[in-house]
């Protein structure tokens, strides 16, 4: 399954692409993530829970831009995650300003990232 375009923001335009691979859920975002476009992701999000993958992987690589929103959106993922068997595992975006936004607020500590 994979879904399109959800909105555009200043940069590329943000995209859901989602598959499954080996039991894995993934759920790949590429663009600019914000209050915008928080409910589609939430919405794919909680399809891939919905799954008896055993392991679900937020892809955040070739995110661009990631606001405060997103911050809480991934903080929301990491709890329901915990309630849920721990199969969330988030792999960290490339940008640096996303990277940064993650460090400087310290919910990087707080998040399942992939090495």
């Amino acid at each position: 399954m994979s879904k399109g375009n959800q909105g555009r923001t200043n940069g590329r335009p943000f995209a859901v692409h989602s598959d499954r691979t080996n039991g894995q859920e993934n759920v790949r975002l590429t663009g600019e993530m914000d209050l915008s476009v928080i409910g589609s992701v939430d919405r794919e999000m909680q399809r891939a829970e919905e799954t008896d993958a055993a392991r679900i992987v937020l892809d955040l690589e070739e995110l661009d831009f990631l606001d405060a929103a997103g911050i809480r959106l991934l903080l929301n993922l990491s709890d329901r995650s915990r309630h849920d068997g721990g199969r969330l595992r988030i792999r960290q975006a490339r940008a640096p300003q996303v990277r940064r936004v993650i460090e400087l607020t310290g919910v990087g500590e707080r998040l399942p990232l992939l090495d």
